[in-house]
C-alpha cells in the first residue's frame, strides 16, 4: 500500500505517521494489510496543495497513491476571520485539488474536518446527517473543503473530528499547561461543550477506515462530552499542577478577548456511522487524555 500524508507535520500528520512507522497505536496494533506500507510525508515546504500545478507533478513523479490523508489545514479559528482568503484557500480551494488528484490515479482521498461546521445551537451530539450551520470563517472554510472533496473524488473519507490535541504543534493542552506554570491560574469557558480529542486515537481510526470502501463523511472524537474547563481541569490535575481554576461565560471571555470569534455553544458529535462500519474504538476522553500526557512526560 502506498500512502500520502499532506501536512505531515502538524499535530494529526505526526500521528499518522508515527503510527504507521511503528505498526500501532496507543489503541493497540494496526492491521497487518497496513504494516509495511510504503509513506510519503509532505509539509507546506515541500507541497502546497493550493498550487494545483505543483500537486499534479508531485503526483505525477510520486504516485500514485491508494490513499491521501489531507492533514493540510489553516486551524487558527480567530485567525480565519481576519484572514479569510487564506484559510478559505487551503481548507477548501486545496483540498479540492488533492482530492481530484487523488481521484485521477484511482485513491482514496481523506479530508479531516471539523465539529465547528455545526452551530452548537442544540444541546444533543451531532450526527453525521445533520445539517451544517457554521457561525465562523473556519467553520465555513471547512464545510467548503468537505463539500469539494466529496465532488471531486468518488472515494472520499470526510472525517469529523474536535478538540484535537497531540505532541506537535500548538494545542489546548500545552497553552492550559503553560499558562498554569507561568500564572498559577488559568481562567477557561464554562459553558461551551464538546468532545477531546487524543490525536493518536484519531489516526489509528482513519487508518482503519482506509482499508473499506464505506465512503462518506464520520464523526470521530474522543468519547464523552465536557466543557472547555472541565477539560482544562483536567489537563492540569493530571499534570499535577497546583493553580487557581477560573470558569468563565461566553461573554465574560469575549469581554476579555473582543477579537475572538463566535464559537459553538454545545458541538458534540456522536461518532454513529463510525460503530456501524469498523467500530468505535475511540477512547474516553478522559482516559485518552491520561494515556497522553503518560506518554508524552516532557510536556
Amino acid at each position: 500500500m502506498r500512502i500520502l500524508i499532506t501536512g505531515a507535520n502538524g499535530q494529526l500528520g505526526t500521528e499518522l505517521r508515527r503510527c504507521l512507522e511503528t505498526g500501532r497505536a496507543q489503541i493497540g496494533p494496526l492491521p497487518d494489510a497496513l504494516q509495511g506500507a510504503q509513506l510519503d510525508c509532505a509539509d507546506r515546504s515541500a507541497l502546497d496543495i493550493t498550487d494545483e500545478a505543483a500537486v499534479r507533478t508531485w503526483f505525477a513523479q510520486r504516485g500514485p497513491y491508494d490513499v491521501v490523508f489531507n492533514c493540510s489545514a489553516y486551524t487558527n479559528v480567530d485567525g480565519c476571520e481576519t484572514h479569510a482568503a487564506e484559510a478559505f484557500a487551503v481548507n477548501a480551494t486545496g483540498a479540492g485539488i488533492l482530492a481530484a488528484a487523488t481521484e485521477h490515479d484511482g485513491g482514496k482521498c481523506f479530508y479531516i474536518s471539523t465539529d465547528y461546521v455545526f452551530p452548537g445551537d442544540d444541546e444533543r451530539p451531532r450526527v453525521e446527517d445533520d445539517e451544517p450551520a457554521p457561525l465562523s470563517a473556519y467553520g465555513r472554510s471547512k464545510l467548503e473543503g468537505e463539500l469539494a472533496t466529496l465532488a471531486a473524488c468518488d472515494r472520499s473519507f470526510v472525517v469529523r473530528t474536535a478538540w484535537l490535541y497531540g505532541q506537535a504543534g500548538g494545542n489546548f493542552v500545552k497553552t492550559m499547561l503553560r499558562l498554569a506554570r507561568q500564572n498559577g491560574k488559568i481562567a477557561v469557558v464554562a459553558d461551551q461543550f464538546g468532545n477531546p480529542t487524543n490525536a493518536n486515537d484519531l489516526a489509528y481510526e482513519l487508518l482503519l477506515l482506509s482499508l473499506t470502501d464505506d465512503y462518506g463523511i464520520y464523526n470521530c472524537t474522543g468519547n464523552g462530552v465536557c466543557s472547555w474547563y472541565d477539560f482544562a481541569c483536567a489537563i492540569v490535575d493530571i499534570a499535577g499542577i497546583l493553580c487557581e481554576k477560573e470558569p468563565l461565560t461566553s461573554a465574560e471571555y469575549k469581554e476579555r478577548f473582543p477579537q475572538s470569534c463566535d464559537r459553538p455553544h454545545y458541538s458534540s458529535l456522536d461518532n454513529a456511522r463510525l460503530r456501524v462500519t469498523i467500530g468505535d474504538d475511540m477512547r474516553p476522553w478522559r482516559e485518552a487524555l491520561a494515556s497522553f500526557m503518560e506518554a508524552h512526560p516532557e510536556l
